[in-house]
């Protein structure tokens, strides 16, 4: 007997992209953390720096010196601006966050020329606020290692300025609200960033076990697939030479293997064709593969999806074989018909009949040659015998949703 032809499994589906890969798998949680925290110090600062600058034009007294002011503010301004517009296009990376703590720290050291003395105490000068808006920032854009240097940086900054500008009480007391924010800001984004690792692990755990049980689930159906196409013709044929219906090798016995292995070749094919088949053509050659069987057949023009038409083609001739072995002599009748985008084929017999229940667990004929099969595309098999009243199983699939 010839070699098998190679049943391939089916593919498991659409390529994953690139990123998918190992090193490269999307983190859901860390990219909304990233999302958010690019948004809001982009926000921050622009709002800290227009404002601030509308604010430190509006206050001019001595020792303020307006022509160190303007350019200050207009560099603050422009600033602002193109942080935000960086952050929110390409993220904050550590030049953004480098530059802004520099130009928050030079302007801290400036403060006895840019703020005026009645508005410095009370942390509620322009310049206070541009330090903590930066240093909350910079918590926010860079890890701990980096950020809370930033944050010293700028304290130091601001109470170098405001002991030059005289005002001691001030230093210390925005001191200690720097170091405040700094250090709440850099706790509260370090266990944020730990939370989101430990849900970005989780949910790649479950999308590596989703994949591994939809391989297997895949690597299954095709195993369960195969096992139908052989039951339906290899061991078939086995069976008859086994319980002596084929006495020895025969032209009848070439023939069947021979018409076993063209349909095995012929379902390895139809799986890979696109577009539609005829179910009625499917059912046509099924029947010449059942020479001795007697059918009274009806079957109208009928085109479907080329797995449906396999399914439906296969399934018949599982319910037509199971005719041949234990009714024969029956008159049969197979059936197609397509109503409202229901397709349904009957196979109908007067045979003997059986009890659908009574059927052991271990034979594969009707289980998996006939529902299982159906299933696979998402039809049905309705199986309806009994003792005495012949038998008629009903295959149907539909394309509405």
């Amino acid at each position: 007997m010839p070699a098998l032809p190679h049943l391939s499994a089916p593919p498991l589906g659409p390529a994953l992209p690139a990123r998918s890969a190992p090193h490269m798998v999307e983190r859901p949680a860390a990219s909304a953390f990233a999302f958010a925290f690019t948004r809001l110090p982009a926000l921050l600062r622009l709002s800290c720096g227009l404002v601030g600058a509308a604010v430190a034009l509006a206050v001019r007294t001595p020792p303020v010196r307006t022509e160190l002011l303007l350019p200050a503010t207009a560099a603050l301004a422009a600033w602002s601006i193109w942080y935000a517009l960086r952050a929110w296009r390409q993220g904050i990376g550590p030049a953004l966050v480098a530059g802004d703590v520099m130009l928050t720290s030079v302007a801290c050291l400036a403060i006895p020329v840019l703020v005026a003395p009645e508005v410095l105490p009370g942390e509620a000068s322009w310049i206070a606020v541009l330090a903590s808006t930066t240093v909350i920032n910079a918590q926010a854009a860079a890890p701990v290692r980096w950020s809370i240097p930033a944050g010293l940086l700028v304290t130091v900054a601001y109470v170098i300025g405001a002991h030059t500008a005289g005002a001691s009480a001030e230093a210390t007391a925005h001191a200690a609200t720097l170091l405040t924010q700094t250090g709440c800001a850099a706790m509260l984004t370090t266990v944020m960033r730990r939370r989101i690792a430990r849900a970005d692990a989780a949910f790649l755990t479950n999308q590596r076990a989703t994949r591994e049980a939809l391989i297997a689930r895949t690597a299954r159906e095709a195993e369960r697939q195969q096992n139908r196409d052989l039951h339906d013709t290899v061991l078939a044929t086995l069976t008859m030479v086994g319980q002596g219906a084929v006495a020895g090798p025969t032209v009848a016995l070439r023939e069947r293997c021979a018409a076993d292995l063209r349909t095995l070749a012929a379902l390895a094919e139809a799986r890979s064709m696109p577009g539609t088949a005829r179910v009625d053509e499917r059912l046509r050659a099924v029947l010449k593969r059942l020479p001795h069987l007697p059918v009274n057949a009806d079957l109208p023009p009928c085109t479907v999806p080329p797995p449906v038409a396999e399914a439906i083609a296969e399934s018949a001739h599982a319910a037509l074989a199971n005719v041949a072995r234990h009714a024969p002599g029956a008159s049969t009748l197979l059936r197609l018909r397509r109503l409202a985008g229901t397709v349904s084929v009957e196979v109908i017999d007067d045979g003997p009949g059986f009890d659908p229940a009574a059927v052991p667990a271990h034979r594969y004929g009707l289980r998996e040659a006939v529902r299982g099969r159906m299933a696979t595309v998402d039809g049905r098999a309705d199986i309806h015998s009994a003792p005495g009243h012949g038998t008629r199983i009903r295959l149907e699939w539909s394309d509405v949703d």
